[in-house]
C-alpha cells in the first residue's frame, strides 16, 4: 500500500469518527476525581491489601493466644463425670474453630501481600507504557 493510500484511509476514518475516543472519562460535566489527592490520576495503594494482611496476622496470632488460654482455663477443673465430659466436648469443639480460623488467616495473609506487591509493580508496568505512549500534538501521554 502507497503512503498517499495510507494518508487517504486515515483522513477518511477521522471524518467518520469525529468525535475522538477519550479513556477516564465520562459523557456530560463528569469531572470526577478519583484520587485523593484531586489530580484525576487513577492510583493503586498498597493500603487496603496490607490492612488486610496484617489483620489476618494479628488474627491468626490473636486466635492462638485464645486457644491456649482456654486451654488453660479448663486444666485442673473437678465437677461431676456428666459435666466434665461436656465441658471437654465444648473445649474440643472451640479449639477445632480456633484452629479452623488460625489456618485460614495462616493461608490469606500471604496471597494478601501477593496481591498488594503484585499490583503495585503491575502499576508500575501499565504507567511506564503509558508514558512511553507519543499523543497528537507532541510529548507523551503525561
Amino acid at each position: 500500500m502507497a503512503w498517499d493510500e495510507w494518508e487517504q484511509i486515515k483522513a477518511a476514518s477521522a471524518e467518520r469518527h469525529s468525535t475522538p475516543m477519550r479513556l477516564n472519562h465520562l459523557p456530560g460535566d463528569f469531572t470526577g476525581s478519583p484520587s485523593k489527592d484531586g489530580s484525576g490520576t487513577l492510583r493503586h495503594t498498597n493500603g487496603p491489601w496490607g490492612t488486610a494482611a496484617n489483620t489476618a496476622d494479628d488474627l491468626k496470632t490473636s486466635t492462638e493466644s485464645v486457644k491456649k488460654g482456654l486451654r488453660s482455663s479448663h486444666t485442673g477443673v473437678s465437677t461431676g463425670a456428666a459435666s466434665l465430659g461436656a465441658l471437654k466436648t465444648v473445649l474440643t469443639s472451640w479449639e477445632k474453630r480456633l484452629e479452623a480460623v488460625r489456618d485460614e488467616c495462616t493461608s490469606l495473609e500471604p496471597k494478601m501481600r501477593a496481591v498488594a506487591r503484585d499490583m503495585g509493580e503491575t502499576d508500575v508496568a501499565v504507567a511506564d507504557k503509558a508514558r512511553a505512549v507519543h499523543v497528537a500534538g507532541g510529548g507523551n501521554s503525561r
